[in-house]
């Protein structure tokens, strides 16, 4: 009877959290235009943090007193601010800016070039260090058409320039700043431009519509279309389908890695016909949550502790153009890149947190001269060799050096298999002379009538 008692009860205080739970009100962000709720709108709390994102129909998460002022941020519509707790629906205003129109020279112009800015917020965090990481960078993207071409470009963004502001904190909150670290742990290197892709049969030749796409769980794409704008959020674990949007990491969910939340933000302009293609992409963001980082690309330390890694970025398309075969290889060259610098970024970049601003300048005043002279030197670690033997100490910089390039690598599996070669003629010789020994020695002894 007791248990009876208990278990109606359990069910009781469960059915009433659930009622309490729908009737807290959500507050909505929402399109200042249209009115229809925002799906995926970034969130970042007072430090510039990442702390959620709205749900597929545009609710704020839950957000402590302690993180406001909070920004909240979405592709294609202006920052905002909100200061305190929200008791009404927030309306983002849609950033109206547009591209530079491309020319058509030929039929030779075939390659789609791209260059774009990103901004991203990335954070490495073990039960005992935090690593976070703000990261600007220049990338273009070459894209080649449809056909087969033996240059195939690449569609994953390729560094032009980069400046990354990094702060390292401790379990007893003690940090520090840098403009490098040892350990990657990004993701943003590998999103790629999406491909070619085809409207929904409901958004084709009307002005104003949404689609949404349920997977086998939730929805996976929300295809929301205004005039020649189209906006596409894609959650990726929703449906594996999704994955086509992302096709540059696909590997990466064969790998040993859990991927906690993975969705991708679309924006596209000037959108004429049934499909989309990145020439009308005017940028894209996502927000990737996972356990680990795949690919064995990456060593935090060397005890096996579990590690998380979170990264939202932002991309916004700078410029576009068509270009030749021998236009598009000549852009792959290493040295473009010093001219990436003088790149502008986009007006319609939304501003920075408060808390990202003191990362940047605490990077920026970093007195190196001074790091240099206050640095003491472990002498246990130098060379006791006398100083008239350079020619040794000479030896043993040149195989550092061959070391760090991977030449001693590659030496080594020369000579491991020269080694191989040697040692088989060697036991081919020894063989064949032994053979001559039992001859001379009997002869009768080898013969085949002999049993």
């Amino acid at each position: 009877m007791k248990f009876k008692l208990r278990h109606i009860a359990f069910i009781a205080l469960m059915i009433l959290s659930i009622a309490v739970m729908e009737g807290k009100s959500h507050v909505v962000v929402a399109d200042s235009t249209t009115r229809v709720p925002l799906p995926n709108a970034s969130v970042f709390n007072r430090h510039g943090h990442a702390i959620g994102m709205t749900d597929k129909k545009g609710r704020l998460p839950d957000i402590s007193p302690e993180s406001y002022p909070v920004t909240l941020s979405h592709l294609g519509f202006f920052t905002r601010t909100i200061r305190k707790a929200p008791l009404d629906t927030i309306f983002l205003q849609q950033n109206s800016a547009t591209l530079p129109e491309v020319k058509f020279v030929s039929r030779n112009h075939k390659y789609l070039h791209l260059l774009a800015y990103v901004r991203e917020y990335s954070t490495l965090t073990t039960y005992t260090d935090t690593v976070f990481l703000f990261r600007e960078k220049k990338v273009d993207y070459m894209l080649p058409p449809e056909c087969k071409m033996k240059f195939k470009g690449w569609s994953n963004p390729r560094t032009l320039s980069s400046k990354s502001y990094y702060r390292f904190t401790d379990a007893s909150g003690l940090d520090s700043v840098s403009d490098v670290s040892n350990h990657h742990f990004s993701w943003s290197d590998w999103m790629s431009i999406a491909p070619l892709t085809k409207l929904p049969l409901k958004l084709r030749g009307v002005e104003s519509q949404t689609d949404t796409i349920r997977g086998k769980y939730s929805p996976t794409e929300i295809c929301t279309k205004q005039n020649d704008r189209v906006n596409v959020e894609v959650n990726v674990l929703a449906d594996t389908a999704s994955r086509k949007w992302v096709s540059n990491l696909s590997s990466f969910f064969r790998d040993d890695l859990d991927f906690n939340s993975f969705k991708v933000s679309y924006d596209y302009k000037n959108v004429i016909g049934d499909s989309i293609s990145p020439f009308d992409l005017s940028g894209y963001r996502f927000s990737i949550d996972s356990t680990g980082r795949g690919h064995k690309m990456f060593r935090f330390n060397k005890v096996n502790e579990s590690f998380f890694v979170t990264t939202n970025a932002e991309i916004y398309i700078l410029d576009r153009e068509y270009l030749t075969p021998k236009e598009a290889r000549k852009w792959a060259s290493k040295n473009i890149n010093l001219i990436a610098a003088d790149l502008p970024e986009p007006y319609d970049t939304p501003q920075l947190q408060p808390d990202i601003k003191d990362l940047v300048a605490r990077v920026d005043n970093i007195d190196r001269d001074q790091i240099k002279l206050d640095f003491t030197i472990d002498r246990r670690l130098l060379n006791t060799l006398p100083p008239q033997d350079n020619y040794t100490l000479g030896r043993r910089l040149m195989f550092m050096l061959k070391d760090l390039t991977g030449i001693s690598l590659l030496k080594f599996h020369r000579n491991q298999k020269k080694r191989q070669r040697e040692a088989t003629l060697r036991r081919t010789l020894d063989n064949n002379l032994r053979h001559e020994q039992l001859l001379s020695d009997d002869p009768e002894s080898l013969s085949p009538d002999n049993d």
